[in-house]
This record gives structure tokens, sequence and C-alpha cells, in this order.
């Protein structure tokens, strides 16, 4: 059983916060986390909402707007909307904002992915009259489901390739990602008493890609390993007040060819993997900045099920040659470390100049430490938010906790009981067999074989889906940390 210590502070949520010492150029205070009423209305400024912190392409846009009750044969129009994102990107030119209405959209041919290769905005969670705004309750997905494992399994449910223009700019806002219907899982009634579901949780354990665990199984045929969001990207990049959800390798997995990446007021829940890992493709120290901030991050687990297996299981990655500032996020639950710093460049000069911070983040409920960083000899060293200003490598690293008790029971009202409970009382047990003198042994030993034991595995939960409705209740959960609410 993993015993679990939440530290209880005397400090409360702040209504505001001022952000000037955070070490990024980010202005906004947590109800500025917003969109404009009628962004379609607006494409002048750039598109469906708020420039952020990013270069904006300058000039008129275009404005094109797909709703699911429309025809490719349309022209596009808020009267005559097209009924597939792909199509109406394949038509944009660059600069070109998209306007998506409510949902589940699966790409050309629903192969269970859409495909960026424009600077463009791309924005969900419209009426169907696209007359207002609200990702929250016109749901715009990308929901795959099993069917989709044999023409999507090489590409994020969104993909981005886009190498050409460094003042670009491409925009994703408002969209939820779940491949919560197309990964396999152990069915709920499943043989084997190892894999068991916890009780109310809606699956039994993810089957990682390229294994089979638990039969019986239920939904898709495998697990394939794509992410939710996966790229290249040379210019900027924002990705704002999206749900990312059940992503079995990675939420975001993005190269960064340079330019100023800004990713916030997200929700990411049930990543296998790590959360967020944005890595650097370019030479030149300073180039590639992030930004993620103003993001819940919940339930982020390791690469494999067996007990004692800590491979991944991440919330953030600082990658290397990427200047990341990590700022004002909830990061919980994970299977191994909220943040990882592991990652150190080969060259000892471009090491040096890269910029990493964390500021006023809060934690809970990671299994291993809040932070992990290397020690030599391929371990790691296991940090806390209490000794954060005393890590080198955080340039900045102010206001970071863990959530007091108090904090705990509002957030908890947002998540999924069961899925938390289940979590919180994760157990594991591992225990191997080997006799060298058993007459099997004995047998392989005298034909020259290798000998051989058995090894049985147990873990109560590991990734197990979390429930689709319930994923955005976590926006404004806690004033000023993690993910706001989506304001008109």
């Amino acid at each position: 059983m993993f015993l679990l210590v939440l530290a209880i502070s005397t400090l409360t949520v702040m209504a505001q916060l001022d952000l000037k010492k955070t070490g990024t150029q980010i202005k906004k205070q947590a109800g500025q986390l917003s969109n404009e009423k009628k962004p379609a209305e607006a494409p002048a400024s750039g598109g469906a909402s708020q420039a952020g912190t990013s270069t904006a392409t300058s000039g008129p846009s275009k404005t094109l707007y797909v709703s699911s009750t429309g025809s490719n044969r349309n022209d596009g129009s808020r009267e005559k909307p097209f009924k597939d994102i792909q199509k109406a990107i394949d038509e944009a030119p660059d600069g070109a904002v998209i306007c998506v209405t409510q949902g589940n959209y699966l790409g050309k041919l629903d192969a269970g992915y859409i495909s960026i290769k424009k600077y463009i905005s791309l924005v969900g969670g419209y009426s169907e009259d696209f007359s207002e705004r609200d990702p929250v309750r016109y749901r715009t997905t990308i929901q795959p489901g099993p069917e989709a494992g044999g023409t999507n399994a090489n590409f994020g449910l969104i993909d981005i390739d886009i190498r050409t223009n460094p003042k670009g700019r491409v925009l994703i806002d408002g969209f939820i990602l779940d491949k919560g219907q197309m990964n396999r899982y152990v069915g709920l009634n499943a043989n084997d008493a190892r894999f068991k579901a916890p009780e109310g949780v809606e699956t039994g354990h993810l089957n990682p890609p390229g294994k089979q665990i638990g039969q019986p199984s239920m939904r898709g045929p495998s697990t394939v390993s794509n992410q939710l969001i996966h790229g290249y990207v040379k210019g900027d990049l924002i990705v704002r007040n999206c749900v990312f959800l059940n992503g079995s390798h990675f939420g975001i997995q993005v190269g960064n060819i340079g330019g100023h990446f800004e990713i916030y007021n997200n929700i990411f829940l049930a990543s296998r993997m790590a959360a967020c890992e944005i890595y650097s493709m370019n030479n030149t120290p300073g180039e590639a900045v992030l930004d993620f901030h103003h993001n819940t991050v919940l339930f982020t687990w390791r690469r494999d099920w067996v007990p004692g297996d800590k491979d991944m299981g991440y919330g953030f990655r600082y990658m290397t040659g990427i200047n990341a500032n990590v700022n004002n996020n909830i990061i919980g639950c994970s299977d191994f470390s909220a943040l990882d710093r592991t990652r150190i460049d080969s060259d000892k000069n471009r090491e040096a100049q890269r910029k990493t911070s964390a500021n006023n983040n809060l934690f809970f409920g990671n299994i291993e430490a809040d932070l992990t960083l290397p020690s030599g000899g391929g371990k790691f060293m296991r940090i806390f938010a209490r000794q954060f200003e005393d890590v080198d490598q955080l340039a900045e690293a102010e206001g970071n906790r863990e959530m007091s008790e108090a904090e705990i029971k509002i957030l908890s009202r947002a998540i999924d009981a069961a899925y938390l409970k289940a979590f919180l009382n994760i157990e594991g047990s591992s225990s191997s067999t080997y006799n060298p003198n058993s007459s099997e042994n004995l047998f392989r030993s005298a034909m020259g074989m290798n000998q051989r034991g058995t090894e049985t595995n147990y873990v109560s939960m590991y990734a197990n889906s979390y429930p689709f409705d319930k994923a955005t209740d976590l926006f404004g959960a806690l004033e000023g940390y993690g993910a706001q609410k989506i304001r008109d």
C-alpha cells in the first residue's frame, strides 16, 4: 500500500495573483483567462479568443466555420458550414480562423485524427448557430472509437507539422481530446482477480501498447501508441481551454523548432508517460521557450503497470534546449513525480544557458516526488515542494507548496470520487518463485537451456479510464491555481 502524506498549510487561495515574479511575460490574472463573447465576429483580432503573449498573424484573417450538421460541399461560411474540421483546414489559408460547433470530429473519412500543416487558429466550443461560445457547455471533441486504431496509430489526435515561418502562430482552443473509447482496457469482469476494477471505476486496467493483460477485455482490439497532440512547430504555439483525457502515450508531445509555446488553462487527466513534454529541435539557446501555466494535471501513469517499474509517470517534463516556466499549476496524483528535470544536455555550454523555473504551483498526492533530479548512475533524487528553493536547476522557485487540507477538500469535489479513492488506496505486490533443483530446471540444465522461475505481480489500479462526463468539472475548481473557468 502506498502511503500518501498530505502536508497541511495555513496559506489560503488568493483570489488574484501577482504574476510579476513568475519569470514570464504573462500578466494575466485568474479572472482574465477568458474568451471574447462572439469571437467569430472579430477575425481581424487573430481569431476566436485572446491572443495570449504570442505574436499573432498581422492583418485581417479569413474565418471558416465547421458544424457537425454541415456539409463538405458547402463553402465554409457561417450560413453554410463545413461538416469536417480537416476539410476546413485544407481549404484555409495561413492565418485563418476555424470556428467549430459542438460535436465529435474524427478527421477525413473518420480516420481518427486531425492534421494541421498551416498556421491557423482552431477554436471549438460554439453553439450550433455560432451565436455563443462555451467549451464546457458546447463540447467539441476528438474522441475516436476502436475502429480508428488502424488509421490513426501513427498520429496524434491533433497532429501538427509546420516548419516554415518563425513568426507564424498556431492556436488550439476549446477542444476535448479523449482516447477513452479507443484504448483497450481490462474488462470489469476480469477473470484474473489481480486486474479487477476498483469499486465505481468505469474500466479495469489499461492494456499498454503491445501488451495483453487481464482477459476478458473491453473496447478496442489494441491500445495504439499515439499522443493526444503530437508534432513539430516552428513559430508560436498556443494551446488553451482544452481537456486531455485518457492518453495512452503522452497528453502533449511536440518538438519546438524555435518559437514561443504557451500551454495554459488546460486539464490533463489519466495520461500515460507524461501529460506534457515539449522538446527542443533548435541548436540556439533561448530560441525555444515554453510557458506552462494555470493547468490542472492529475493521474499521470508510468510506462508499465508492474509494481516497482518506475519509468515515466510525470506531470510535466523539463526537456533539454527549452527555457521553460512552470507556474500556477495544480499537479497531483502522479504515479511517479509531478515534475521531471532529469534530462541534461550533453553540451555543457548549452545546459548552462538553459533557464527553467517553477513558481506558485500546488502539489498533492504525487506518489514518489514533486520533482525528480538526476543523481548519477541512472538514479533519481526525489524532491518535494518545500525543497524547491534549494534546487540549483531552477532559476526561480517561489510559492511552490503542498496543497492545504482545505484546498484538497475543495478540489476533491470536482474530481470523480471513485477514481480518486481508488488512486489514494493503490496497493501492489510482486513475488517470484525459482527452484534450481526442480525437475523442470534440472532437465533444462541438462539440455543446456536456461533455467526459469515464475513471477507474479499485482497492482490495484493502472491508468483506468477517467469518466468523460466529469472531466470539465475541474475548470475553476480553485481560483488562481490550475485551470480557471472559461468566461465570456
